[in-house]
């Protein structure tokens, strides 16, 4: 099994899978797996299946849980195979070559811990793309607290991160996130879904409610895991 487990949950663009081979073949250089999370309901799954199946990619098909409980379920699956569990949205790039490898160092170092990279959009300031040590994810039975679906994700990996002190930022290591905030990508449907007031606003409640009340006995899991 490789050390590196990278999960890329996905809905409705199979084009951007292809797309993200295509980046992850010229960056990555460990033999870092990667594997995408996509609904059993998905209009176009089909095309999922050709793209991964002519380009190699491991492929799951489950139940639509949205986003963030996707990825909750695939990695609590896979960490205890895998030293470290990766996030990347399927619009997000690798670009600086031997990015993988540059993470795991960083986590190596760490021992527990969280990594993450240049987006060129949010930068140091969130990590919308992350690489966790597989401890964590069984201390927490998560890689997102329950009840978020989207967005706020990334502040929870840097909540957690910080409040143990074990959160490295790697500025010229650069997985370019190509967002439509950006400019980098139309606003599709998807983009609509998570990012309309309703649905931000339930997020931001959720994330919320983590923060005052359940935050703290998570930090406290965390801080077991350096001794």
């Amino acid at each position: 099994m490789p050390d590196l487990l990278v999960i890329v949950p996905s809905r409705g663009r199979p084009h951007n899978i292809a797309d993200l081979h295509d980046a992850w073949t010229a960056a990555t250089t460990g033999p870092t797996g990667l594997l995408v999370a996509v609904d059993d309901d998905d209009p176009t799954l089909d095309d999922y299946r050709q793209v991964c199946a002519d380009r190699g990619i491991a492929l799951t098909v489950g139940p639509r849980l949205r986003m963030c409980p996707t990825l909750n379920k695939v990695a609590v699956e896979h960490a205890p195979h895998h030293f470290a569990i990766g996030f990347l949205g399927d619009d997000h790039r690798p670009r600086t070559r031997g990015w993988d490898e540059h993470y795991l160092a960083a986590l190596r170092d760490l021992g527990t811990g969280f990594v993450y990279g240049n987006d060129l959009l949010a930068g140091e300031r969130l990590p919308t793309q992350v690489a966790v040590t597989s401890d964590i994810v069984m201390a927490l039975g998560w890689m997102v607290p329950d009840g978020i679906l989207h967005l706020w994700a990334d502040n929870v990996w840097l909540d957690l991160g910080r409040a143990i002190d074990r959160i490295r930022y790697l500025p010229r290591v650069v997985v370019e996130h190509q967002h439509y905030l950006n400019g980098k990508a139309a606003e599709d449907d998807r983009y609509r879904e998570v990012n309309n007031a309703d649905a931000a606003e339930a997020d931001r409640l959720a994330y919320a409610a983590w923060l005052e009340h359940r935050m703290p006995g998570d930090v406290d899991k965390l801080k077991a895991l350096l001794g």
